[in-house]
């Protein structure tokens, strides 16, 4: 086994990226005061000072997916677990623990009286299982498509819970309970709306939650430097015309939250989230 070396690009101080790191972007997204891609690494560009900047340098530490990220200091990483699942908005919550089966795919939990949804998968974390059995447990596990699953079995099995996965995407998990077929969206449980969205995958689907938040996948996400939705196409593993034109077909939905599985969350006045949709569709075509 290759020893993780602590890479030079850290600047000195306590917390520091090593070489296992995948370059997943984790980090970024939860502490970007600190952590910045150098090389195609990440690497700590500054090193956190504030309390809160710590705390979110912890709980990027235990995101990570690869453990590539360490710390000299320890005083804080208790505390830094017990946030996950993180409160992002209301009843929406974001999973952490990223799997490096999924290469560090975010995955959410949406706690409800009905039953509550994990989103995608995080990696088995038996401090998350006891806070997921804490917040009620889970009924019903969605899967946007094959590559985000991570350890989704084995929550089902604890759970008892259901999973949702496209027919085309089976083999990834042939005993799911369920199987959306084919490519008109499906209105679920009456907070849920299931869109298909082949194109990133052939059977690749999206989950609309009360018309507010969508859980995308791997299909649409937020670009921090641009400051625009993008869609990736050199991670495009089926059909990029496909791709566009299930992007066309979303834009005709309403929402103001975007949740990747990869890239930056987003949330906007719905106004402003339909007109950068209908601008990504044009940059797709064009």
């Amino acid at each position: 086994m290759t020893e993780k070396r602590r890479l030079s690009t850290n600047v000195p101080g306590d917390f520091y990226v090593n070489s296992a790191c995948i370059d997943c972007d984790t980090c970024r997204q939860l502490a970007p005061g600190s952590f910045s891609e150098i090389g195609g690494y990440s690497a700590v560009t500054r090193q956190p000072e504030s309390e809160d900047e710590v705390r979110r340098a912890f709980q990027a530490l235990l995101a990570c997916p690869t453990a590539a990220i360490g710390s000299e200091r320890k005083e804080g990483l208790a505390a830094a677990m017990d946030d996950f699942p993180l409160r992002l908005h209301e009843n929406v919550y974001y999973c952490g623990f990223t799997s490096a089966k999924s290469f560090g795919g975010s995955s959410y939990f949406i706690q409800r009286p009905e039953g509550n949804w994990l989103i995608d998968a995080p990696r088995w974390i038996p401090a998350l299982v006891r806070k997921f059995e804490e917040m009620g447990g889970i009924d019903t596990i969605f899967l946007t498509h094959r590559d985000d699953i991570a350890d989704a079995a084995q929550y089902a099995e604890r759970f008892g819970a259901k999973r949702i996965i496209h027919e085309a995407e089976r083999s990834a998990q042939p005993d799911a309970e369920h199987f959306v077929q084919g490519t008109d969206p499906i209105d679920w449980d009456g907070d849920f709306r299931i869109v298909p969205v082949p194109g990133h995958t052939k059977g690749h689907i999206v989950l609309l939650y009360r018309e507010t938040y969508l859980f995308t996948g791997d299909h649409l996400a937020w670009d921090r430097h641009t400051q625009e939705l993008e869609a990736f196409d050199d991670y495009c593993w089926y059909s990029w015309p496909e791709q566009t034109a299930s992007m066309e077909r979303l834009a005709g939905e309403s929402f103001e939250w975007v949740l990747p599985g990869h890239g930056e969350r987003v949330r906007l006045p719905r106004s402003e989230m339909a007109a950068a949709m209908e601008r990504l569709v044009r940059r797709m075509k064009g």
